[in-house]
């Protein structure tokens, strides 16, 4: 450390370089989660090794992100999880959006999609671009999901709800341009969308005052891979619009340097605990009747997003299981729906909660992006070799990982109409006549031509200029 003759600045050595070891040993201490039996991780494999390093490095992309530049005075929309943070068993399909706010001020959240007919029931245009399928806001308090490391954060009230808009009512002028406005209390004489960003106390703490919100998060959900254009969403604070933060001090910076040590720690230890008490995707636990077991090779029976599922979004139904598939194996899975939902897909995921890599293999199918016959039954087939079936699911190589279905509804039907599903081992050689005789055949050079797509489709949707 150099030495200065100036007190401050040699207390702020000090205090930084006390926050970069802190920094450091959460780092060591989330790095341990990747090899000690005590946090669960997957077992050792020299790819499930490898893919637990990408996995942690992820986090420490997401952690500076979080702890360095949220500011609910001057926010902007992040990417909560991408390529190049994939975690939580998550969709594909989805740009994962967030911002931080203060529920006691107001937003205003701005964007403009491309031709969106879809998203009121008219006929989805044949070609050109067009909005993605589906898009949501959701406004909550309370930590993001894994901040603490600590299960007890799946308690009911530690995290209030605000309010929800989809794209099925979001109001979206004739160039495509839509308002969102976000604050304790409508705006005197605005008419337009509004979510309220405060509660009154919670029935269980009444002396605790007002609840108010803490982020602004969403989805925008992809279907037809070549046509569909991400929506820029742009944020700003009309409390502070116009004004600038203060220079960053170093005091601000040590607890930012901590905020990031603690999330990535608490990251890495929350998910695989959560896999692992919650899901029971190691079969440690006797099966007492949960919703949320994965077993291996089969379904779980599907279900809402709540706390014990980690969050997710709240329009979606979802089902999971876990495949262990051989070489000359494969796992043939058939589903049914009723209504019409506004998106269903099916995802992998590896034993980390990672998609595998979406962009250069076909590893998750949409509804627009497979074939459902005449039956109505959806039809997947997850193999480690292209079986020339257009609704092949591509498990990359890993030999066991997630199964994940979603069926996303505006308005969720009964529960005695969500969907089924059901799936069981094949042999390889079997895969052609398990599928009915219209599924489509593909050739090599028309998969190559699928897998160039969605390239093309993956670069577009995070792309930074």
């Amino acid at each position: 450390m150099t030495k200065t003759n100036d007190p401050k600045v040699g207390a702020a050595q000090r205090e930084l370089h006390s926050a970069f070891d802190d920094l450091i040993a959460d780092l060591q201490a989330a790095r341990d989660t990747i090899d000690d039996p005590k946090f669960f991780p997957p077992a050792a494999t020299e790819r499930v090794l490898a893919e637990g390093y990408r996995y942690l490095a992820g986090f420490v992309h997401h952690g500076i992100e979080r702890a360095f530049h949220e500011d609910p005075d001057f926010p902007a929309f992040r990417n909560a999880l991408s390529m190049f943070n994939k975690s939580t068993i998550e969709n594909s399909d989805a740009i994962y959006f967030y911002s931080p706010i203060d529920g006691s001020k107001t937003y205003r959240v701005t964007g403009r999609a491309e031709d969106s007919g879809h998203w009121r029931g008219e006929p989805r245009k044949a070609s050109g671009p067009t909005a993605p399928q589906y898009m949501i806001f959701e406004v909550a308090s309370g930590p993001m999901a894994g901040d603490t490391g600590d299960m007890r954060e799946l308690t009911p009230g530690t995290r209030t709800g605000f309010g929800t808009l989809d794209s099925s009512s979001l109001r979206v002028e004739s160039d495509g341009s839509f308002e969102l406005i976000l604050g304790p209390e409508r705006p005197d004489g605005y008419e337009g969308d509004f979510i309220c960003t405060r509660k009154p106390p919670s029935r269980r703490n009444p002396e605790g005052g007002d609840r108010l919100a803490d982020y602004v998060s969403g989805r925008q959900l992809f279907y037809d891979w070549e046509n569909e254009e991400p929506v820029h969403l742009t944020i700003e604070c009309l409390d502070s619009a116009g004004m600038h933060p203060p220079a960053l001090t170093p005091e601000k910076a040590a607890a930012n340097m901590r905020r990031m040590g603690g999330i990535i720690r608490g990251q890495m230890r929350f998910w695989l605990e959560f896999y692992d008490v919650v899901l029971n995707c190691n079969q440690t636990h006797e099966h007492d009747g949960r919703p949320y077991f994965m077993p291996i090779n089969a379904y779980n029976q599907p279900n809402g997003a709540s706390a014990d599922t980690g969050g997710g979004m709240s329009t979606n139904i979802y089902a999971g299981g876990i495949y262990s598939l051989a070489e000359d194996e494969a796992f043939l899975i058939e589903a049914t729906f009723t209504g019409k939902p506004v998106y269903t897909s099916m995802h992998l995921g590896n034993m980390w909660g990672e998609s595998p890599d979406y962009a250069n293999h076909q590893s998750s199918l949409n509804d627009h992006q497979m074939y459902m016959g005449e039956d109505g039954v959806q039809r997947w087939v997850v193999a480690h070799n292209d079986p020339g079936i257009m609704n092949w699911i591509d498990t990359t190589g890993l030999p066991m990982g997630y199964l994940s279905h979603r069926w996303a509804y505006s308005e969720l039907p009964d529960k005695e109409n969500w969907p089924t599903i059901t799936g069981k081992v094949i042999r390889f050689d079997e895969i052609q006549d398990a599928f009915p005789k219209d599924q489509p055949r593909v050739s090599p050079a028309e998969r190559s031509d699928t897998i160039r797509t969605r390239q093309r489709h993956v670069q577009k949707r995070y792309r930074v200029f």
